[in-house]
């Protein structure tokens, strides 16, 4: 394969995540696999591929780039992210919250960082740690509906159903199409009912 200039693998992260943005996953991983087959040992574009893969629900192919990723740069604050939340997505909460932290402490005050922190240590056990955590990242990105949503879910299984069903109504009027957050208020409703 032919070397690639500066400016084109430029071009080509441009497009993928346009792509991405898009939520053309698939098409974005094409041109991420293009960039590899010139370059594997390009961290951002292993970065790249995982968060990808991540958003199609290839977890264990997420995995294997964001471990490529680490062994090329294990400040990769993006792979520790992509272990962590993979781990999340098998409970293994020890797994996410060491891998989340050390993402947090390569990218601090990243509001998808904590949410993914927040999130893993509440289900851990660690309640009140996970919501404050929650909380700050909700401080650092107030129109965030998966945020509002994990928080109110968290704030549901601590039976403040006030505070849950008032965060997942913002997260619904962000985002009035969220089968997950509707889901969810509803959830809040038929609780309280059997608890009042």
């Amino acid at each position: 394969m032919h070397q690639l200039s500066p400016d084109q693998i430029e071009t080509i992260f441009i497009q993928a995540e346009q792509l991405k943005f898009d939520g053309k996953y698939s098409e974005a991983l094409g041109l991420l696999e293009e960039l590899l087959a010139a370059d594997p040992e390009n961290v951002m574009a292993l970065e790249e591929l995982a968060d990808n893969e991540l958003s199609l629900g290839q977890y264990e192919r997420a995995r294997v780039a964001a471990n490529r990723a680490l062994a090329l740069d294990t400040n990769s604050f993006a792979a520790h992210y992509i272990l962590g939340f993979v781990a999340s997505h098998v409970e293994d909460w020890s797994t996410s919250i060491q891998e989340l932290k050390i993402a947090n402490a390569l990218d601090q005050n990243n509001p998808e960082i904590l949410r993914c922190l927040g999130w893993s240590l509440f289900s851990s056990g660690k309640m009140i740690e996970g919501m404050v955590t929650l909380e700050r990242a909700l401080n650092l990105e107030e129109q965030n509906p998966l945020i509002l949503c994990d928080l109110g879910v968290v704030y549901l299984q601590s039976k403040n159903f006030q505070k849950s069903k008032s965060l997942l109504r913002r997260a619904l009027d962000l985002d009035p199409k969220s089968v997950r957050v509707r889901e969810c208020l509803d959830m809040v409703e038929r609780v309280e009912k059997h608890v009042v």
